[in-house]
């Protein structure tokens, strides 16, 4: 199936040393690793950390990744959500997928349906048709969007299930800011106190060993930075529905409206900063389809969410 993703994804962690997305980590680290997470290119960069406690550190982050990628990702056919797609059904759900749904069903809520990760029939059905060389018609748009409603979902901790067949489940909208969020609680656990993560979403914890605070970039879909913002104790999510493309001429976005089945074109990017990565990444996605007042409407029920740029 052609996909092609525009902006590289690539995960960076530092630990107590000068990072800018896209510069490299500082040359005073005294532990580096690169390796894989997400499907993409990793680095990380300890200061202060020496080789063995370093190898510590970078094998549970990845165990981390490895462990939440098992649940969460759609490209693997063992996963608990793909095996939730199969079913219509999964028992004995992970914790980690119940604890994403509830925020699901919250953000849900606030964005009037917007961000609905029942949406993946709609994704399914543009990309399949796509890669025929067609687009999909309208009676086959209205079909898809026939099994979509987050109404329909039933989730508790013996049981996930859909209410209607046909149904299908994508987190791809929160499940990037969920795992940043969780790489971040496990370097605090091993003791680091000042730590920017940026997994496509980005988590700042603390600042620079001088005391002010971590920058980050907002990037537009061709990987260029178009603005920088401080955090501190924040995180930062980017939505842009043409960062992803369906198409080979790259007419086609990756972010559709599950109200309508439809492409969003109302933004091209759509950044979101909040005190979670995971509100930040899901408040993104739903924004690419919403108006600014359905927007202002959403972040009163998120305290500490704001937009910090659309386009």
């Amino acid at each position: 199936m052609h996909v092609k993703i525009d902006r590289r994804r690539f995960l960076q962690i530092a630990a107590a040393v000068t990072l800018l997305p896209g510069a490299g980590f500082a040359a005073t680290s005294d532990f580096r690793w690169r390796g894989v997470a997400l499907g993409a290119r990793s680095s990380m960069a300890l200061a202060g950390v020496d080789q063995a406690r370093g190898q510590e550190i970078a094998a549970r982050m990845q165990a981390e990744i490895d462990r939440l990628e098992a649940i969460f990702s759609l490209y693997r056919g063992d996963s608990a959500i793909s095996v939730l797609n199969a079913r219509g059904r999964l028992t004995e759900p992970p914790a980690e997928l119940l604890e994403a749904l509830s925020l699901c069903s919250a953000l849900a809520a606030a964005t009037g349906g917007a961000f609905d990760p029942t949406v993946q029939p709609v994704w399914r059905l543009h990309a399949e048709r796509l890669q025929q060389g067609r687009k999909p018609s309208r009676g086959e748009v209205t079909e898809a969007c026939g099994v979509v409603g987050w109404d329909n979902v039933a989730f508790g901790p013996d049981e996930i299930a859909f209410r209607r067949p046909g149904m299908a489940i994508t987190l791809n909208g929160v499940a990037q800011g969920y795992i940043t969020d969780r790489i971040a609680a496990l370097l605090r656990a091993e003791g680091m106190r000042d730590v920017l993560i940026d997994m496509g979403e980005i988590a700042a914890t603390g600042g620079h060993s001088d005391g002010s605070p971590w920058q980050a970039g907002i990037a537009d879909p061709q990987g260029r930075v178009v603005r920088r913002i401080q955090l501190r104790d924040r995180a930062l999510a980017t939505s842009a529905p043409r960062g992803t493309v369906l198409d080979p001429e790259g007419r086609v976005g990756h972010i559709f409206d599950p109200r309508t089945g439809a492409t969003a074109e109302r933004w091209n990017l759509v950044s979101v900063s909040a005190p979670t990565a995971a509100i930040a990444d899901g408040l993104s996605t739903g924004f690419c389809m919403m108006p600014r007042s359905g927007m202002a409407a959403a972040l009163e029920l998120h305290d500490g969410a704001r937009i910090e740029m659309l386009a």
